[in-house]
């Protein structure tokens, strides 16, 4: 790291403190992000893949926040069109659950709230002669139908950061906080990589963007008094071989009032989730219990007419959500809404608890927003700017994806598939100087070839081939046993510290 001295320092790489970086990369000023472990190596790479306004959260009367919710997926969706894509869920009615007059109030409010241009409206839906009939139980034979929208989570939070960096942050993966000194107008923050190396570095303001760790955070290095306090919330999630043959996800109601999606992932896989259960611990070792296996399993076959079983399950992830607490009772219950908090008894730390995914971008604008009259800085631009790679003609990824194709006839469909669904427009830089098969060489493993993975390595901060298998792509769930081994063999060949500190600089 070149230089010592920033206008603001963010602790956290999910989510919002990526978000938050990049906006205030954009208004001119000097940015640290500082995340102990890979970027949304946590809970920004554990969510159910959505961008959504929450449908559910209009029982809980929280019309504000699925407003907002549902204003930043139109946003979003036109920043990141490779890696967000339009979504339609089917929900089976069940009569002994919500009402049909109560669940078209709902979709009704969810339409309206706020006008999509680029998302159909709800409807009604007759399971008899609906594709996403086929694979439901008899008993169901109508429901409704309306627009979200499915998101590579973690590729999310990585373009955030990619285009951070690009506007002049400097990104320091694997690092962790690990002392803080806090005068009247500057903090000295102690950083310690990995590696063991150690330097210290000056900051006019912290973010505290630690997710579950923001109060650990603030009672720890920062040594603050926090002034909300958050409820960690574990969701977990379970993947299963391809359960139905359509490309529409459903909405599966419950007995207890909650809610399970069951959605289409990663083409040969379907995705179900997710739980709500209080969570006490490290959040980094939040992990799946038999007990939310079995009640996932239970709620698709209490619906799908084709039975699951927990030995069929492929993969389990789970993430601690780290929820503003709000006294309610019930874990499913609390509120999605964010808060910040700014602490100026000295140098200033602007803390955030709570917040979405979806609601990241709005969130990290308020955020720089909030300190702006502090640091200085520009206006806010976020909102009309695309992503890394989200640059595309007409914002039409399937367009972008027959141009790959027609203009590299070589790359076999399933490759250009995935890069442009990946990468949008950085895919040709991935394949610069590359003008045939057997210029890109055989794969190192999966369908990963030399030119992704130094791509990988050098632009978006992949060190070990479990942040490349599980983040920046999902191969992790095709590639053979033996492939993070091998993986890894193959960065420590090409030195992949050194290429990402040459970068850094």
């Amino acid at each position: 790291m070149t230089e010592s001295t920033f206008d603001l320092a963010v602790i956290g790489g999910g989510i919002n403190g990526a978000g938050i970086a990049r906006d205030a990369a954009g208004r001119g000023l000097s940015v640290l992000l500082v995340e102990q472990h890979d970027l949304a190596a946590h809970t920004s790479s554990a969510s159910s893949k959505m961008i959504h306004g929450g449908l559910r959260y209009l029982e809980h009367y929280e019309f504000g926040l699925v407003r907002k919710a549902l204003q930043e997926r139109e946003v979003l969706l036109a920043a990141a069109p490779h890696i967000i894509r339009p979504l339609r869920v089917v929900m089976p009615h069940d009569a002994g659950q919500r009402p049909a007059w109560l669940i078209r109030l709902g979709l009704f409010l969810y339409d309206h709230l706020a006008r999509s241009a680029r998302l159909p409206g709800s409807g009604g839906v007759d399971f008899r002669r609906h594709p996403a009939g086929a694979g439901l139980r008899p008993a169901f034979s109508r429901g409704f139908v309306y627009s979200d929208a499915w998101v590579q989570d973690a590729r999310l939070v990585v373009l955030n950061a990619v285009d951070a960096r690009e506007r002049g942050a400097h990104i320091a993966t694997r690092t962790a906080l690990i002392g803080a000194r806090r005068t009247a107008d500057a903090w000295s923050l102690d950083l310690r990589a990995a590696d063991g190396a150690a330097c210290s570095v000056q900051a006019r303001l912290v973010v505290n963007a630690a997710g579950p760790w923001v109060g650990t955070l603030l009672g720890g290095p920062l040594g603050v008094a926090a002034r909300h306090t958050l409820r960690l919330v574990k969701g977990s999630h379970i993947v299963l071989p391809r359960l139905f043959d359509h490309d529409f996800g459903y909405l599966f109601q419950n007995p207890d009032g909650r809610v399970v999606f069951a959605l289409p992932f990663e083409e040969r896989f379907t995705l179900i989730g997710t739980t709500d259960v209080d969570y006490h611990g490290d959040p980094a070792q939040a992990a799946i219990s038999a007990e939310e296996i079995d009640y996932l399993c239970g709620t698709v076959n209490r619906y799908l007419a084709r039975t699951v079983t927990p030995a069929q399950v492929v993969w389990t992830f789970a993430g601690v959500r780290p929820l503003l607490d709000d006294a309610t009772s019930n874990a499913a219950r609390v509120t999605r809404d964010y808060r910040l908090d700014l602490d100026q008894a000295g140098a200033a730390v602007l803390s955030v608890f709570g917040g979405k995914l979806t609601t990241y971008r709005k969130l990290a604008e308020q955020a720089v927003d909030h300190i702006a009259p502090l640091l200085g800085g520009g206006a806010a631009w976020t909102a009309g700017v695309p992503l890394p790679g989200g640059d595309l003609e007409d914002g039409d990824p399937a367009a972008f994806e027959a141009r790959l194709r027609r203009e590299r006839p070589w790359l076999a469909p399933p490759l250009a598939r995935r890069l442009a669904g990946s990468y949008g427009t950085r895919a040709l830089r991935i394949l610069d100087g590359i003008d045939s098969a057997a210029a890109l060489g055989a794969p190192v493993v999966a369908d990963l070839y030399p030119c992704e993975l130094n791509y990988l390595v050098r632009e978006e901060f992949a060190r070990t081939a479990e942040d490349i298998l599980w983040r920046r792509t999902r191969l992790g769930l095709s590639a053979p046993p033996d492939a993070a081994a091998r993986l890894d063999v193959w960065l420590a060949g090409v030195g992949v510290g050194a290429v990402q500190a040459a970068k850094t600089v």
